[in-house]
C-alpha cells in the first residue's frame, strides 16, 4: 500500500500515523503502512535541505569530515499542514501524531497546535519523549496494534502513553567533537572525554533531554555496556520488542544485533535502522544504538 493511495484493509477505523524524520523509519519499513513523515530541516553552507528527502546521515558525515557544521531546524508549518491535508484527502478520519522529544525540538508543539485546529479529522498529538529507534519502535508497534483491531480510545488513552513510558533506547557517542561545536556540552567535558578515550552512553531523561547514563573507555566496550543497559530494564514486562540502530557503523550493528537477540531470545519483533541526518549533526558517525520495548 502506498501512502498516496489509501487502503483501509489493515485499518477499518481509518487511522493514520504521523511522525517526523527523526523516527528513522526507512521506506521499506513504512511500505504498506499509513505512516506519514514530515522532514526536519538541515541548513548547510549551500542551502537548506530536508532530512530523509535530499539530505541523509551519510551526507552529514561527509560535511562534518570536510569541516562544515550544519544546523538543524523545525519542519516548516506549511509542510505540516500539507501533510495533514493529504491524509484527510486520502480518506483517513483519525491520526495519531508521534514526534521527536519536545526536550530536543519544537516539532511536537508545532504539530499539536495545527492538530487542534483541524475539524475534518481527529488528531491526537503526542510527545514521544524519545527519538530515533525509540520513536520508530513506537510507531511500528502502533501499526501492529491498529492491524489487530485495537480501538481508537484504547490507542490514544492507554497504548500510546504506555509505549512512551516503556520504550528504552540507548546510544553510544563515538566523538564529543560535534556536541561541543553545537554547544551541547562544555569544552572541559569534551577535552576530558577525548583525552581519556571516553565513550558516553546516552538515553532520554524524563524531560526528554539527552542524558549520559553510562561511560566506557574505548570503543570495544560499547556493545557490552549497551547490553548491560538493556538488561537493567528487565522485569518491567513479559512481552517485548527489540531494536538496534547505527550511524555509520553497519558491521558493528550486525554484531550487536546477534548479541541482543541471544540475550533476549523471546522477542515479538526485532527491528533495525539507520540514524537520521538531524541527530547525526550533533553526534557524528560511529554510533550504535539498542532498545527494548515492553508491551505488558
Amino acid at each position: 500500500m502506498s501512502t498516496e493511495s489509501a487502503c483501509f484493509s489493515g485499518t477499518p477505523q481509518k487511522i493514520a500515523l504521523l511522525t517526523d524524520s527523526c523516527a528513522d523509519l526507512s521506506a521499506e519499513q513504512r511500505a504498506g503502512k499509513p505512516i506519514f513523515v514530515v522532514p526536519l530541516k538541515i541548513r548547510c553552507q549551500d542551502g537548506e535541505f530536508s532530512d530523509g528527502v535530499d539530505m541523509f546521515a551519510s551526507d552529514v558525515y561527509a560535511r562534518l569530515a570536510a569541516g562544515e557544521l550544519p544546523h538543524t531546524s523545525l519542519p516548516d508549518g506549511g509542510s505540516v499542514k500539507e501533510t495533514l491535508d493529504r491524509i484527510a484527502a486520502l480518506g483517513y478520519e483519525k491520526v495519531i501524531a508521534l514526534h521527536l522529544s519536545s526536550g530536543l525540538s519544537g516539532t511536537y508543539n508545532m504539530v499539536r497546535i495545527q492538530a487542534e485546529g483541524r475539524e475534518d479529522m481527529q488528531v491526537a498529538a503526542f510527545d514521544s519523549v524519545s527519538g530515533s529507534l525509540g520513536m520508530g519502535m513506537m510507531l511500528l508497534q502502533l501499526w501492529e496494534d491498529i492491524r489487530a483491531g485495537m480501538s481508537w480510545e484504547e490507542l490514544v488513552e492507554h497504548r500510546v502513553p504506555s509505549l512512551i513510558a516503556n520504550t528504552h533506547p540507548f546510544f553510544s557517542v563515538d566523538t564529543l567533537e560535534y556536541l561541543l561545536k553545537g554547544g551541547r556540552i562544555g569544552k572541559m567535558t569534551a577535552m576530558a572525554g577525548t583525552m581519556l578515550n571516553i565513550k558516553p552512553i546516552v538515553g532520554f531523561a524524563g524531560d526528554g533531554q539527552l542524558t549520559s547514563v553510562a561511560k566506557v573507555r574505548g570503543r570495544k566496550a560499547i556493545q557490552g555496556k549497551l547490553l548491560d543497559m538493556l538488561q537493567a530494564q528487565e522485569g518491567r514486562g513479559r512481552r517485548y520488542n527489540l531494536a538496534v540502530a547505527n550511524g555509520g557503523a553497519p558491521e558493528e550493528m550486525a554484531q550487536l544485533a546477534e548479541k541482543v537477540k541471544a540475550l533476549f531470545p523471546h522477542y515479538e519483533h526485532f527491528w533495525s535502522g539507520e540514524l537520521d541526518a538531524t541527530l547525526s549533526v550533533y553526534i557524528g558517525s560511529g554510533v550504535l544504538g539498542a532498545a527494548i520495548q515492553y508491551l505488558d
